[in-house]
Formats: C-alpha cells, structure tokens, sequence
C-alpha cells in the first residue's frame, strides 16, 4: 500500500511546497494482524497542517495484543469506531500528501490487510521511510524510532501511544529533508484518493510519556535490527518485566512465527548487551543491578545473576543542544560510542555540548557550569569525550626534523671553520681562507636559526 520513494542527495527533486503526512498504529501483534489505535500528522512547510487520532475496534472479542508495550485494553476498544468509520478522515487527511511512515513495510502490511478486509481497492501512495532515510546519514547502534528521533534532537519523544509515535515522524522527516538537502530521485505522483463518508474518531487521552530510565536509554545504544527486539525495548520502558509480560512477549513472537530457540537467543542478547553498557562506565549502582537481574530472571536468562553494585565515578553522561548536521553526527557518535546521551540538562550531565545554531545567551550554558558540567563546542566534542586523538600540531610535527637539520648544519660550519684555521696555519693562501670563514659563519648561523626554539 506504501511504496517508499528512493532518495538522494542534493541533485534530485526538492520537496518544496509537499505536504507530508507521517501515519502511526498500534497493532495487535508482529506480523499482520489488526489496528488497534491509528494516527496521522500533516505537515507544510515545517507547520503543522493537520492531526487525527482515535482508537480502531477490531472486532467483538478480538484481544487487543501487547498491553504492556502500547497500553490499550479490550474495554477501551469496545466503544471504538471500526477501520471502516476511520478510514474516510485519513484519506482526507492525507489526500494530496507524501506519506511518511518510519517502517513503511510494517506499516504497510497492516493497513493494506485492514483496507482488503472492507473490500476497497487503494492506489499505491507515494511514502517516505523515516528508517531508510535515517540510514543513509547517520550511523546509529540501531534506528528504533526513539533512537533516531533522540540522535536528531526531535524534542517529541515517542510514548506509547501512536500520535506521540506520528508527531515524532513528522518532525524527523522535516529534520531529514531540512538538514540534510535530501531529494526525490522522481518528483512524487500523488493519486486521486478515493472519499469516504465522515467517519467517528475516539482518540485516547494523551497521557505525558514518563521520563526514560537508565535501561530504556540503554536500548538505543543496543546494536539491533530485530522486530521483538524492538517489542522487548518497548516492554521495558518501565525497567521492570512480570512473568506474564513475558508469556504475552512470547505468544506474540510465536504468533509472528519466531521459533523459541530465536526467541531465547534474543532474550540472551538483550541482557548481555545491557549488562554491558551496565558495566562500561565503571559505575553500576544498585537499582541498575536490582532491575537487570529482575529482568533476567524473568527472561530466563543467567548473564545478570551475578551482577553487583560498583561504586565509582561520576559516568559521562552528555547532553548536546542544536539543530545542525554537526550536531546530529555527534548525537549519533555518543550513542555509537556506547556513552550516555542526555535529553534534558539534569545534575547527571557531565558535558553539554553546543552547536553554531545555540545563541550566546543561552540558559543552560550557563546553569551547566553551574553543575559543573563541562561546556563544549560541538568541533572540540569527539576529543574531549575521548572519541578521538588529539590532533598533531603542524608546528610540533615539523620541529624535530628542523632542529636535527640545523644542528647538522652547525655542525658542517664547525667543521668549516676547523679546516680553515689548520689550512692558514698551513700555508693557505688569505683570499681563500677567508672565502672557506664566511661559508663556515653563515653555516653555524643559519644551523643556529634553525635549531633555535621558535618563540611561544
């Protein structure tokens, strides 16, 4: 039902003057089942242009799927409208749009299903894959939603329900497309959609997304490309698994047609990842041991059994403020890096880092030394957080060979002027003696200049 445009750099078809529209769902599983919850965000010229929400009834009695990751109930579902009350506001809302849709696969699959289910016959719409367009500019452990929208500074961070997960597209594609010039290899053909009666929408109450703890940060420095992975980084935004979260998890893979080995092996790498970035800063403090080994034992997975609290330092933990690819770039290399990556300037802030788009003026520059973090333009970031060598200063990089030249030439001189003073005493003619002093002067002279220090 999407088809995802290809992409290029400067060079192809800008998308000025495109509206985009970034649709989100919430289904009841992994593979292609029924929506439960659809949002869409349209967008002109870097403003909002229009927003939809509302639950989706599958059905009488269809269960919801992973309460746990998108927080919808069976009661709330049965005074939904269906897909079919639903579908007329999207298409208005997205008629004459590029759609956007961070896996448009995914996406995709489900609503073509629900669309063949009420017999409607949908051209293709032209879309764009935040994950896709993400990949080709950044290079990030993994391109979950939040961990792109968190390395591109999208201040809406994606909760659990689809609108937060809509608004945060939304404003990623106007990043990708703003910051980084990207252009359509073919100027988008947008069909004549199909009009439907105005429909019923039940939005849910948008409830204010919790502030991550340290183990939903630490999935985004998780290297994955896994469709439960994802699932189970969802499930544990609230740093703690119950028995029967993990029998749900479990049905749902097998639903998607996961075997248990894969399903196990995933379980093992989500601990053993974690348990290491856990580990890596040389601090683990004890609700970080508590919760770890809380969530092992409910994966039934043994690499966090032995896990205990370490006293330490102060873990680096970097917040950078900006708007420009620069910023992006080391947004995504702290990730990358396995460090830290704050959302918000806190007392845990070790180092705030500021691009060319940050005014002088400022607030949090200012109360983030007063924190004592240390404040850094974005071009000094990568060395001082130890991402890379400092650079060799040319001076210094030419100073030995300089000076062994000139103490070569001052030598040369030296001896110049020995073979003069033996060849007078020998009977050398004045003319030539004097010719040989000069040459061996200006030797020792200019291997002198050479030599000398350069003035600091």
């Amino acid at each position: 039902m999407i088809e995802s445009l290809p992409l290029l750099g400067a060079g192809g078809h800008p998308a000025h003057g495109l509206d985009f529209t970034a649709v989100e769902i919430r289904t009841t599983g992994l593979r292609p089942g029924r929506v439960v919850e659809l949002a869409a965000v349209r967008v002109h010229g870097g403003s909002l242009a229009g927003e939809l929400s509302t639950l989706v009834n599958p059905g009488p009695g269809v269960p919801p799927g992973p309460a746990l990751v998108h927080g919808i109930t069976r009661d709330e579902l049965d005074d939904a409208p269906s897909f079919g009350e639903v579908l007329g506001p999207l298409l208005d809302l997205c008629a004459g749009s590029v759609l956007v849709a961070h896996d448009p696969a995914f996406t995709g699959a489900f609503l073509e299903r629900e669309i063949e289910l009420l017999g409607v016959r949908m051209p293709p719409l032209p879309g764009v894959s935040t994950l896709a367009a993400a990949r080709s500019v950044v290079r990030l452990p993994n391109y979950r939603l939040a961990t792109v929208a968190h390395a591109l500074g999208v201040p809406t961070r994606p909760g659990q329900s689809a609108l937060s997960g809509a608004r945060a597209a939304a404003q990623l594609v106007m990043a990708l497309f703003g910051r980084y010039g990207l252009t359509f290899a073919a100027p988008p053909v947008l069909p004549v959609l199909p009009r439907f009666a105005e429909g019923r929408l039940l939005p849910r109450a948008e409830a204010r997304p919790a502030e991550p703890g340290w183990m939903a940060e630490a999935v985004e420095r998780i290297a994955a490309d896994d469709a439960y992975l994802d699932l189970l980084a969802d499930a544990l935004a609230d740093q703690h698994l119950a028995h029967d979260e993990v029998a749900a998890l479990a049905a749902l893979a097998s639903e998607a047609g996961l075997s248990e080995a894969h399903v196990r092996s995933t379980h093992e790498q989500l601990v053993t990842a974690l348990r290491e970035i856990a580990e890596r800063d040389g601090v683990v403090t004890a609700t970080e041991a508590r919760e770890l080994r809380q969530v092992a034992t409910a994966l039934g997975v043994g690499a966090a059994g032995d896990l205990r609290p370490v006293a330490g330092g102060k873990p680096t933990r970097v917040l950078v403020l900006g708007t420009t690819v620069e910023a992006d770039r080391l947004r995504a290399r702290v990730l990358a890096e396995g460090v830290q990556l704050a959302k918000k300037l806190t007392g845990s802030v070790t180092h705030l880092v500021a691009d060319s788009s940050v005014p002088a003026n400022e607030p949090r520059l200012g109360r983030a030394a007063e924190l004592g973090a240390v404040v850094l333009d974005v071009r000094a970031a990568p060395v001082a957080l130890g991402f890379e060598p400092p650079p060799v200063a040319p001076a210094a990089a030419s100073a030995t060979p300089k000076r062994l030249g000139g103490r070569i030439l001052m030598g040369v001189g030296l001896l110049v002027m020995f073979i003069v003073v033996v060849g007078m005493f020998g009977g050398t003619p004045l003319a030539g003696g004097i010719f040989l002093g000069a040459l061996g002067v200006g030797a020792l002279l200019g291997g002198w200049w050479l030599a000398e220090p350069a003035p600091r």
